[in-house]
């Protein structure tokens, strides 16, 4: 409360109680009052007071109303938060029931529901499903390459158009009849993509995994005839499946090299296209040199020996 006085004098009196205040008011009137003069004091006094009183109710009323709209915002949060948790409960129920009584991929297959896939698909799997020891998609890209690509600039370096290898691969996967002379094929790097893809998609390399420390140690050999000998003998233990595919596959890369200088596509450009996609170790090692250099070589010479290798 602050009093201004006829002289000019001020006076500033404060409390945190509203009723010493009011004390305080009362006392300073009826002395004002008893010296029997009029002063603008008491009406200043009783301005400032009602003031004063205003204002403590308005803050009073703010603070009362910020209380309740904090309860109802916690009460909001709570009823939220719990209603929220009881659905992703609910969900989380429903999910595991439906993953409980989902048939198994081998009953929808044995239904139709799903086609058995080639991407993606153990070799072994798809050559015992397709009686052969070499996969049909595989002998169809070769055998289309061969017939109207080995001269492109780039062949297997060159990266198709995406959406179209995915495309095929799709039709691959879902239909059993394929034409690789299709129009809508005619990129020669769209085929390649795909059979690249294919071999990249492949659960266990074409190399696999169970060999892969046993090539590299193969390719380290510096006496050339005892590498090539090595090489060999594993070739020869490798799976029928694994051991065929890698034979056409390898014949046909022959093929690109000696058309090397229309396709611009050497050994060496070879072994660094296909040699991290065939070759793959089950565990990331530390030494960069074995995912990267040993790999390449390892292509590079099993189509440079293959006279030697595989025949």
């Amino acid at each position: 409360m602050k009093i201004t006085t006829e002289s000019g004098n001020e006076f500033l009196l404060q409390s945190d109680a509203d009723i010493t205040i009011q004390e305080w008011f009362c006392t300073i009137r009826n002395t004002i009052d008893s010296l029997g003069t009029v002063q603008p004091f008491s009406a200043l006094s009783v301005n400032v007071r009602k003031s004063a009183s205003t204002e403590a109710l308005h803050q009073g009323a703010e603070i009362k109303e910020k209380k309740n709209e904090q309860r109802r915002s916690l009460v909001f949060k709570l009823h939220y938060s719990a209603s929220d948790s009881s659905e992703r409960n609910r969900v989380k129920t429903r999910l595991k029931k439906f993953i409980i009584r989902r048939p198994s991929l081998k009953t929808l297959q044995e239904k139709g529901l799903i086609k058995d896939q080639v991407f993606g698909c153990q070799l072994v799997t798809l050559c015992k499903r397709e009686n052969t020891t070499v996969p049909h998609f595989v002998r169809m890209c070769i055998e289309a390459v061969e017939n109207r690509g080995l001269d492109a600039d780039g062949l297997y370096r060159v990266s198709g158009n995406l959406s179209t290898i995915q495309k095929l691969r799709f039709v691959v996967n879902q239909e059993e009849k394929l034409n690789l002379d299709d129009s809508q094929w005619e990129d020669i790097h769209v085929v390649t993509g795909a059979l690249k893809m294919f071999f990249r998609e492949l659960p266990d390399p074409l190399f696999p995994h169970s060999f892969f420390e046993q090539f590299v140690e193969a390719i380290k050999i510096s006496e050339s005839d005892r590498k090539i000998k090595t090489l060999r003998n594993l070739v020869t233990h490798l799976p029928p499946c694994n051991r065929d595919t890698m034979k056409a596959l390898f014949e046909h890369l022959r093929k690109i090299v000696v058309n090397a200088s229309t396709n611009l596509m050497s050994t060496h450009s070879l072994g660094i296209v296909f040699g991290p996609t065939l070759l793959r170790p089950e565990n990331e090692p530390g030494n960069m040199a074995v995912c990267m250099v040993y790999p390449n070589q390892i292509v590079e010479r099993m189509i440079l020996e293959f006279d030697a290798i595989f025949c």
